[in-house]
């Protein structure tokens, strides 16, 4: 990517419904930048309605394997990137003047969280940058990346306007609408799931809220961007602070002899005011262990302590410990065996189940505290063959999956199911385990549960 230019003066006023009409008549050429878990299937979501999608990555592996037809995403197939791609309805590329050439921009790019646990706005910054180079006037540009409310007009809208001289809402149009994927969920898809829109502005949101209309089965408008933003964080909060509260139960309920799994499959037959969370060794995926904290980063401008959403994020951060302290006493118990030099077989990379996603996954912390206290590791993931390298854990990068055999299994010390992926024989795992210790009670319906320890 490269860094703004010029300033730009628009020649004529920009025609809102002139817009409007090229988004209706799919004449409108759509950009997407990042071509990631939300990017790449937006970017099908829009091909499939016969518009024109380019998109954008600085990963030039990337788009070599696109422009071959191939697919790095589990539920996108070969053949219809393939088939997009040879139609010359999608152009993945690394070269971004192109963005000129956009009627929409679309930004589906990363935003973690640093060493410090707080935002890490590089990637919306020099994604942002990049635009303010080749902007134009009449173009719409949306960012569709989680983050705190004010992002899109405190960070993004000051970049395009103080490199480019031209102004939001009369020259060029900005919103925010935020992702809601959640791979490897085959009953919810891109272009089904609800649509939220805020805009910087009227014009943007009729134009944003016109152009998402005409691949995606619905769209809800809201009043600004910022209430776009909070939509986001408030879903993903809500998630973080019923899975804690699960999570703690679990600690509670297993001192005192109750199986958590069992007081849930119990309390959602309730028909109304339940609605079931369920416990496990750690959040993983790239929302729900970090949205929050962008909420509770930007509440400290305002002197305001998120006690209820810090509580939640350390009682989640807490699990991988405490499911390795569940191990480490199953194996004194059983065996007067310390998980120092055990050998230990890790059932799942993935943050969930059926995918091949590793993003924050709790298996990370898992290995790191078993590593530490000197235990022998290996793992098996359908999903996952090899461990790509990660920001957070690159010792691991390399690590490849060992094939699952019942002579495995007899030969390790424990068996540990972090992720519970549906095509996994956990009846053979349950039969040839010394100890089978199940973070996900993926082996409820074993009867023989004498080498079955729940964590």
């Amino acid at each position: 990517m490269s860094g703004p230019k010029l300033k730009i003066t628009p020649a004529v006023p920009v025609n809102v419904d002139n817009l409007c009409a090229a988004f209706i008549s799919r004449k409108a050429k759509i950009g997407v930048i990042g071509l990631g878990y939300v990017g790449l299937p937006l970017a099908c979501a829009i091909c499939d309605k016969n518009f024109t999608a380019v998109g954008f990555d600085v990963d030039a592996g990337k788009i070599d394997k696109l422009n071959r037809g191939l697919s790095y995403i589990g539920n996108i197939h070969n053949d219809k990137i393939s088939a997009f791609v040879k139609g010359g309805k999608f152009k993945p590329t690394s070269k971004f003047d192109e963005l000129s050439g956009m009627d929409a921009i679309i930004m589906c790019v990363p935003t973690p969280l640093d060493r410090n646990r707080e935002p890490d706005m590089t990637y919306i910054v020099n994604t942002t940058k990049t635009i303010a180079a080749h902007l134009r006037p009449g173009q719409l540009i949306i960012l569709e990346s989680t983050t705190y409310p004010g992002t899109t007009r405190d960070v993004v809208r000051p970049i395009l306007e103080n490199a480019t001289g031209l102004k939001s809402g009369t020259d060029f149009f900005l919103a925010f609408s935020p992702e809601r994927e959640d791979p490897g969920n085959p009953d919810y898809h891109t272009s089904i799931i609800p649509k939220v829109i805020g805009g910087d502005g009227a014009a943007a949101l009729k134009l944003a809220q016109t152009m998402y209309d005409q691949f995606l089965t619905k769209t809800v408008a809201v009043s600004s961007a910022e209430t776009a933003e909070a939509v986001k964080l408030t879903e993903n909060i809500f998630r973080s602070v019923n899975i804690a509260l699960v999570n703690e139960l679990k600690v509670i309920y297993d001192a005192m002899g109750v199986d958590i799994w069992e007081v849930i499959e119990a309390a959602k037959t309730k028909p109304f005011g339940y609605m079931p969370f369920y416990p496990g060794p750690g959040l993983g995926g790239h929302c729900i262990p970090i949205d929050p904290f962008y909420l509770t980063w930007k509440a400290r401008e305002f002197n305001i302590t998120t006690r209820f959403i810090e509580l939640a994020g350390e009682i989640n951060i807490a699990m991988p410990a405490y499911v390795v302290g569940k191990l480490a006493e199953a194996l004194d118990q059983k065996f007067a065996k310390p998980l120092n030099g055990a050998r230990i077989l890790l059932i799942g990379m993935a943050y969930k189940k059926n995918v091949a996603d590793i993003r924050e996954s709790p298996a990370f912390a898992v290995m790191d505290l078993l590593k530490r206290r000197k235990a022998e590791i290996i793992f098996h993931d359908p999903y996952v063959d090899v461990i790509p390298p990660t920001r957070e854990h690159a010792e691991f990068t390399g690590l490849k999956s060992t094939a699952l055999t019942p002579e495995l299994v007899k030969a390790q010390d424990a068996v540990m199911i972090i992720t519970n992926h549906d095509n996994i024989d956990y009846a053979m795992i349950a039969r040839h385990a010394r100890l089978a210790v199940d973070t996900r009670n993926a082996l409820s319906s074993v009867a023989d549960r004498s080498n079955i320890v729940k964590a």
